[in-house]
């Protein structure tokens, strides 16, 4: 199963060497992949509003936000592959079961740029 949700930040990339390295914003669009090998009584992987309450509870705090302020992007290069990583783990953390586990997390920064991380 499939959950997106978008968020809104901005940051900039540390010794890029391009115009990213200058400050500026993106709209993220952030889908998480969650699977199992059998669906618990009620015939789910989990309830989407679960992973949506996950989800929400990671990116919450890079929602309108200079990343490059929040740990630990204060001292890692906030790129997209670092971001989606994070996001990945994050939400695994509060997901992740005997039966559940987030396997992927694909994030994009525009619409034609997109990374997948996965677990």
């Amino acid at each position: 199963m499939i959950k997106e949700q978008d968020f809104s930040a901005a940051h900039f990339l540390r010794e890029y060497g391009g115009q990213c390295e200058q400050l500026h914003g993106h709209n993220y669009r952030v889908q998480v992949s969650v699977g199992c090998d059998k669906l618990d009584a009620e015939g789910l992987v989990v309830d989407f509003a679960a992973l949506k309450a996950a989800m929400q509870a990671v990116i919450n705090r890079f929602d309108h936000q200079l990343l490059n302020e929040i740990p630990p992007f204060d001292k890692l290069n906030p790129s997209l592959e670092h971001l989606a990583r994070l996001i990945a783990e994050e939400v695994a953390a509060r997901l992740d079961g005997d039966r559940v586990r987030v396997t992927e997390c694909r994030l994009w920064e525009t619409d034609r740029n997109c990374v997948v991380y996965r677990r």
